[in-house]
């Protein structure tokens, strides 16, 4: 049997559009179970290997409304064994602001970091270097992963400023842009036409994602 997703979704938050990305991506090895911010069923996370939290347009003060019912949950099953998967605003919430799940990290806004290539928070066809590569990542106003010198994580990708933009760290992953993208994504902004990465960011994903289940 395929390993189960639990995949949070809210209009814009945390979004459709993002969930259906994911979906995409990954469905050829993983199967989904979608859930809201309504509280759920007490056996809900029983058959869930993995929660997911998309990106969305909004801002992190929704995580109050959004979890009200299910952040204690969702926690609980991280540290109680389960894997936790965060892209974008999803990573954001990772913090400790939100459900304090990271171990010495600090999910904080790319844009406001030293010597960023970009200070518009507007989408862009971001320079990262993943596993070492090089490569152009859809981003929004995504996040760096930082933390000190002792935090234990390992680093996936970074920035072109040298932050992390991609990090597993224990039973959790958290990427700051949007590899699940989709050419509709590009094809709304007229800078970024012609863009699209064919689905070969769908893959990056998919092997991130197998990595994290292993832990």
């Amino acid at each position: 049997m395929k390993p189960t997703i639990a995949l949070f979704l809210h209009q814009p938050k945390c979004s459709v559009q993002s969930g259906n990305g994911i979906m995409k991506a990954l469905s050829d090895d993983y199967r989904f179970k979608i859930f809201t911010k309504h509280d759920l069923e007490e056996d809900f996370f029983n058959d869930v290997d993995m929660v997911c939290v998309p990106g969305g347009i909004g801002d992190a003060d929704s995580f109050d409304y959004l979890m009200r019912e299910n952040s204690p949950r969702i926690k609980d099953f991280v540290m109680n064994g389960g894997k936790y998967l965060g892209i974008c605003m999803g990573a954001y919430w990772a913090d400790k602001n939100y459900f304090d799940i990271l171990d010495k990290v600090d999910a904080v806004q790319y844009i406001t970091q030293p010597n960023t290539c970009t200070r518009r928070p507007h989408a862009k066809n971001m320079p990262v270097m993943w596993r070492n590569e090089p490569c152009n990542m859809f981003f929004y106003d995504g996040c760096a992963l930082v933390g000190g010198d002792m935090s234990p994580y390992e680093t996936v990708a970074t920035y072109s400023n040298g932050d992390n933009m991609a990090i597993i760290q224990n039973r959790i992953g958290l990427i700051g842009c949007h590899p699940e993208s989709e050419n509709h994504w590009y094809e709304s902004y007229s800078w970024m036409r012609g863009k699209y990465h064919n689905g070969s960011q769908h893959k990056l994903l998919l092997n991130f994602v197998n990595e994290l289940m292993e832990r």
